[in-house]
């Protein structure tokens, strides 16, 4: 499958202001790629550090945090420039669709 979301289901309870924020921001990614129907694979880093690890090597961050999206192994970004692609009428271009 070709666009995958990195996300979360857990963090630590002292970051729960946080969390949730991540977790506004990963449904409404969800959200809009449902709308558009297009298809996604969902990839879980809370299930291993080497899940995380993973997708900060491949965003080319060692501190990247959820949600992040690529093309296969090509980094799209992270839900502001995913935001802001969805308000450019842009995010077919962003997620290297078109």
């Amino acid at each position: 499958m070709g666009i995958k979301l990195y996300y979360t289901t857990v963090t630590a309870s002292r970051e729960t202001l946080l969390f949730l924020q991540v977790k506004a921001q990963q449904a409404e990614m969800m959200r809009v790629l449902d709308s558009k129907s297009i298809q996604y694979e969902l990839i879980d880093i809370s299930v291993g550090g080497e899940v995380r690890d993973e997708m900060r090597k491949k965003a080319g961050n060692p501190t990247a945090v959820p949600p992040q999206i690529f093309n296969e192994d090509q980094y799209c970004g992270n839900y502001e420039m995913f935001s802001n692609a969805v308000e450019e009428d842009k995010l077919e271009q962003f997620l290297k669709l078109a």
